[in-house]
C-alpha cells in the first residue's frame, strides 16, 4: 500500500473544498448549466476511475468490482463495462435492495447487462486470481457506520491481498468529517469526482484514502465560478504568504516576539518555541522564563534574548512586543497563572498554547486578537466534551472553538483545521506521522508567532505556520523516514521552507 503519510498529494488536486451536502446539491445545477445529464457525469466518472486503475495497475487482469445500491455503485458498473471492453476479466458483485436504484445507476446497470455483463450476489465465493478490487459500495451520503452485509464486504476486501481503488471516497469514510464510525475500505488509490470533500483530508482520511486523485468531470469552469468557505493549503501556497524581503529591511521590520513559559523542568519547550521563531524569520525574540533556564537556553541558542519572568520584565516586554506567545511549558501553578492573566490585557495579537489553553478552559473568555492551537485533548477540555466527540467532526469542533473563544482556532492533528470568525476554514495538507512526538506543538507556536511578527494576519499566519511546520517535517520524512523524528530536527529544514523563492529557483 502506498505510504501516503510521506508522499504529497499530486499538484493537480484542487485547493477549494466543498461541503459534502452542498456538492450533492450543486452537482445537478452544474450539469444543467452546461447541458450535461447526470448519466453523462456518471459515464465520465467511470472512465476517469478506469483510467486511474489501469495506469496504477497495468498488469492486473482480473478485477473484482463491488457495487452498492446507489450512484457510487453506478460508477462501478461503468468501470466494469470499460474494463471488459479493454479485454480484462471482471467479476462484479452487487448489493441488492428492495428500493429501486437511482435513475442514473439503473441506466449504468442496464448498460452493463446489455454488454453481456453478469451481476453476482454479494455473498458468492471470490475467484482465487483477483488482482485488483474496485470499491463502489458506499458514496458521500453515508452518515453512520456501514451495516452488514456491506460491512462484511468491506472487511473481506481489506483482508484480501489485492489493492483497492475507491470510487469518490473509500466506503465507510464520512465525506464531511473524515470519521470512520465502523468498517472502512483501506484504499491504495482513491479517485474523487467533481470536487474535494473535507473527509478526504482530515480525521482518519490518511489511514484509508491512499493516493488521492481528482477529476472534475468537465465541470472545472463552473466550479471556478463558485465560492467555497473551505480551502486546502499545502506547500505550494507558501509563496503567496512569504514573499521576498526588501533588500533594505532590518530586524525591527520582522517582528518583536515575546515567548512566555518554561516552568521548572520544561526549559526545552520554551527553547524550542524560541528557536523555531528565529528559524521562521522573526526579527527579535525575547524569552521570559524561570531563572534556572536562562543559562542553558542562551548556551544552546545565543540569538535568543532570555530573561527571568518577573512582574517588571513582563511589563517591560509587553510594552516592547509586537506579538506574544504564551503557554509552552507554562505550567498551571501561580507563576504561570499570573503571567497569563497579565497577557490577557495585551492589546496586540497573542497565541495561546499548551498550559495556557488548559488554564483558559478553567476560566474561559472570548477575545478577537488571539490564536488558540489545541490538540484534540486540549480542545476537548476547552469545549467540555470528550476527545471522541472532537474527532467525530473536526471541522465543527474548530468552529465551536471560535464561537466560544473568538479569534482563530487551530485544531491540530492529521489534517489540521484552521477556523476564524469570518467563517473561512483551512485544511492543512502537509505533515506526517513522524510529527507524533514531544515538542512539535512548541515548534509550531514559535513558527506562527514569527509569522505574526512578519505582518501576516492571524488567520494567514495560522494557515501558513501549519503548512510550514508540516512541510518541514515532510522534507525530513522523505529523507530519513518518520520514525525517530525529533521536534528540533525541523530547524534544519524550516529555513528552506520559509524561503519559497529560493526553493523555487533550486527546483527549476
Amino acid at each position: 500500500m502506498t505510504d501516503h503519510t510521506v508522499k504529497k498529494n499530486p499538484a493537480s488536486i484542487p485547493h477549494s473544498i466543498w461541503d459534502a451536502d452542498d456538492l450533492r446539491r450543486a452537482e445537478k445545477e452544474a450539469a444543467d448549466s452546461l447541458g450535461i445529464t447526470l448519466f453523462e457525469l456518471m459515464q465520465r466518472a467511470g472512465e476517469a476511475a478506469f483510467n486511474v486503475a489501469r495506469h496504477a495497475y497495468p498488469d492486473a487482469t482480473h478485477w473484482l468490482i463491488l457495487c452498492g445500491h446507489g450512484n457510487n455503485g453506478g460508477d462501478g458498473y461503468v468501470v466494469a463495462r470499460l474494463a471488459v471492453a479493454a479485454g480484462l476479466r471482471v467479476t462484479l458483485l452487487a448489493q441488492e435492495s428492495d428500493k429501486p436504484l437511482p435513475e442514473e445507476a439503473s441506466d449504468a446497470r442496464e448498460a452493463w447487462l446489455n454488454a453481456g455483463g453478469t451481476i453476482h450476489a454479494a455473498d458468492i465465493l471470490w475467484p482465487d486470481d483477483i488482482d485488483l478490487i474496485v470499491d463502489g459500495l458506499l458514496g458521500t451520503g453515508l452518515r453512520n457506520a456501514p451495516r452488514d452485509p456491506i460491512a462484511a464486504l468491506i472487511e473481506r476486501a481489506n483482508a484480501h491481498p489485492a489493492p483497492v481503488v475507491a470510487l469518490d471516497i473509500p466506503s465507510g469514510l464520512i465525506a464531511q468529517t473524515g470519521a470512520t464510525p465502523g468498517a472502512v475500505i483501506h484504499a491504495a488509490h482513491t479517485i474523487t469526482f467533481i470536487a474535494l470533500k473535507p473527509g478526504l483530508l482530515t480525521g482518519k482520511a490518511r489511514d484509508v484514502v491512499g493516493k488521492l486523485h481528482h477529476n472534475a468531470l468537465g465541470l472545472d469552469g463552473w466550479l471556478a465560478g463558485q465560492d467555497t468557505h473551505i480551502t486546502r493549503y499545502d506547500e505550494t501556497d507558501l509563496a503567496q504568504w512569504l514573499t521576498p524581503r526588501r533588500p533594505t529591511s532590518h530586524k525591527g521590520d520582522h517582528g518583536r516576539l515575546v515567548i512566555i513559559g518554561g516552568d521548572h523542568g520544561t526549559a526545552g519547550a520554551i527553547r524550542m518555541a524560541g528557536e523555531a521563531a528565529l528559524r521562521s524569520g522573526a526579527g527579535l525574540v525575547r524569552v521570559l522564563t524561570r531563572s534556572e533556564n536562562i543559562s542553558p537556553i542562551i548556551t544552546a541558542r545565543p540569538e535568543l534574548m532570555v530573561h527571568e519572568l518577573t512582574p517588571q520584565t513582563l511589563n517591560d516586554s509587553l510594552e516592547w512586543a509586537d506579538v506574544v506567545v504564551v503557554g509552552p511549558g507554562l505550567g498551571q501553578q501561580a507563576w504561570g497563572k499570573q503571567a497569563l492573566q497579565k497577557v490577557g490585557n495585551f492589546r496586540k495579537v497573542t497565541l495561546w498554547d499548551a498550559d495556557a489553553l488548559n488554564l483558559l478552559a478553567i476560566n474561559p473568555d472570548k477575545r478577537h486578537n488571539r490564536i488558540l492551537t489545541p490538540h484534540p485533548g486540549e480542545a476537548a477540555r476547552l469545549l467540555n466534551c470528550s476527545v471522541a466527540e472532537i474527532e467525530r467532526d473536526r471541522l465543527l469542533s474548530a468552529q465551536r472553538l471560535v464561537k466560544r473563544y473568538g479569534g482563530v482556532a487551530v485544531l491540530k492533528g492529521a489534517g489540521t483545521i484552521v477556523a476564524c470568525e469570518s467563517g473561512a476554514m483551512g485544511i492543512v495538507d502537509a505533515g506526517n506521522a513522524g510529527m507524533a512526538s514531544g515538542g512539535m506543538g512548541d515548534v509550531l507556536s514559535g513558527i506562527i508567532g514569527a509569522l505574526l511578527g512578519q505582518k501576516l494576519t492571524p488567520y494567514d499566519a495560522a494557515c501558513a505556520g501549519c503548512v510550514v511546520h508540516g512541510a518541514a517535517a515532510d522534507r525530513l520524512a522523505a529523507q530519513y523516514g518518520t520514525r525517530g523524528m525529533l521536534a528540533t530536527d525541523l530547524f534544519c529544514t524550516l529555513r528552506r521552507v520559509v524561503n519559497p523563492d529560493v526553493i523555487d529557483v533550486e527546483n527549476d
